[in-house]
């Protein structure tokens, strides 16, 4: 089985993405294709032989050929005659991160040309790259979540009670996230956030709180689970320590909670899941507070897909791959439109 793995793509995790995706030649043991979309989202096919992330600071990438879509996938022009001819693939993997990739844009395109793709659809990807819609999707699936409030870029932002983290609301990998401890640090977070974005959301800041990873997928009606992580200590995992993680394939080491906080970890993650999700790998960020579970965050396309929290992730992947969604079926019969017809004629 041969994956089209697409990535970069118009978003501040352009560059992630790229990481992300040189690293996956280490962990599927599949034929790779790849698919990258520039800054301009023109479209090139890279030999998997050639790809190193030099050929996309240098911009030698464009050595390449350019790669385009149509109704069942990508094809390029190539040859001395410049002759149309299809790229070969089976599925393709989006690992394009953040922007295009995790707010629906690609998701809807491959969907429209029917291409058979591993990422959430375009309503999941809608719930979770949106932290403030994460949050109220989580509270009617009974997920517990920090309290918090949602700011625009114009409205008169007060905070009551410090430490707060301050975090832009459809950026991932701690773009723009800061702790804010007292009010005179409060403006310059705010100015950084809305670099990125034009709205925020604002949390308690809660002093050495644990955070759990857990990975999974939902293969033949089954949930499928990764072991469940607990990443670096640090005061938060600022953007440059979880960068490192993108291109990470080294296998993480489980930390047992106990049977109780096991079990609502997973039932807090096949909640969030639900149908929803189905046809993706995800990974549920979740804090233990007084022995109570909250989601911090799902990630739709997490680094390196979380590979390094399976067991055998090459086997969970191509399963996947064999259970992935079917489009319903629309029929298109014209019927109320020739009865219209036919009213008139009368």
């Amino acid at each position: 089985m041969k994956i089209a793995i697409v990535f970069g793509g118009v978003s501040f995790e352009h560059e992630i993405s790229i990481v992300s995706s040189i690293a996956m030649k280490d962990v599927l043991k599949n034929e790779l294709a790849y698919i990258f979309i520039d800054k301009d989202r023109d479209l090139y096919e890279i030999p998997s032989s050639k790809i190193n992330s030099k050929l996309f600071s240098s911009g030698e990438y464009k050595k390449f050929d350019k790669a385009f879509l149509k109704k069942g996938g990508f094809y390029k022009i190539s040859g001395l005659f410049k002759k149309e001819q299809n790229i070969d693939f089976d599925v393709v993997l989006n690992l394009s991160h953040g922007g295009d990739g995790e707010d629906g844009i690609l998701s809807s395109v491959l969907d429209f040309y029917n291409i058979p793709f591993i990422a959430p659809r375009t309503e999941a990807c809608v719930v979770s790259s949106n932290k403030f819609i994460t949050k109220g999707y989580a509270t009617s699936v009974q997920v517990n979540t920090l309290d918090y409030k949602y700011f625009t870029k114009n409205d008169n932002i007060k905070v009551d009670m410090f430490p707060v983290i301050l975090k832009p609301v459809k950026l991932g990998s701690s773009i723009g996230v800061s702790i804010v401890k007292n009010q005179d640090e409060l403006q310059y977070a705010l100015d950084v956030a809305f670099e990125f974005d034009d709205a925020i959301i604002i949390e308690p800041f809660v002093s050495g709180v644990k955070e759990y990873n857990l990975a999974g997928t939902k293969i033949n009606g089954e949930f499928v689970f990764s072991i469940i992580e607990e990443p670096q200590k640090a005061e938060f995992l600022d953007f440059d320590k979880k960068y490192l993680d993108f291109s990470r394939t080294s296998k993480a080491k489980e930390v047992d909670l106990g049977e109780k906080l096991n079990n609502e970890i997973k039932e807090s993650f096949k909640r969030l899941y639900n149908t929803l999700f189905e046809g993706s790998i995800i990974r549920c960020d979740f804090f233990v507070i007084d022995d109570k579970v909250y989601l911090n965050e799902i990630n739709s396309i997490p680094g390196s897909m979380a590979n390094y929290l399976f067991e055998d992730f090459n086997t969970i992947f191509n399963n996947l791959v064999k259970n992935l969604p079917a489009k319903k079926h629309i029929p298109i019969t014209y019927e109320y439109v020739n009865k219209i017809q036919a009213t008139k004629g009368k």
